[in-house]
């Protein structure tokens, strides 16, 4: 068994999962009436949590990479820096796809999980529909252009 399989992590990682799903629940980041009322702009609940979550995302990940922390793999974290400026289509029509999913949806796809684990079994649907997508992607990865 590797390090990364062995019971401890397993239920270390297990343990933050339910801890961050219970997170998502309590700040309402899976309320479908949270969700609507941002996709109208009629409220700052979810702009605020969203917004804390990547200036907390980016203080963190400087931090990492200024400490010289090592990453699972043994080598030091870095970001990959990407170019900036000018217009990029992909990430755009990436950032549509994604945004008219979780509009239809009513929930962004991260907390499925929790969203089942609260008793809400649709969406087991989003679930499946999640994991047939990431399926064809894969299948279809290849043959897509990759900048």
């Amino acid at each position: 068994m590797s390090a990364s399989t062995s019971p401890r992590i397993v239920v270390r990682s297990l343990a933050i999962g339910l801890g961050f799903g219970i997170l998502l629940v309590k700040s309402e980041a899976v309320s479908w009436f949270r969700i609507q009322e941002m996709f109208r702009f009629q409220g700052f609940h979810m702009y605020g949590l969203l917004g804390s979550a990547v200036a907390v995302g980016m203080v963190s990940l400087f931090a990492l990479e200024r400490l010289g922390v090592h990453g699972a793999g043994g080598g030091v974290m870095a970001l990959d820096r990407k170019p900036t400026g000018g217009w990029n289509r992909h990430y755009w029509m990436g950032g549509v796809v994604f945004g008219v999913g979780w509009g239809l949806l009513g929930a962004c796809p991260g907390p499925i999980y929790a969203l089942i684990g609260t008793g809400a079994s649709v969406f087991i649907v989003a679930l499946l529909s999640a994991l047939l997508g990431a399926w064809t992607y894969a299948a279809l990865r290849p043959r897509l252009p990759h900048f």
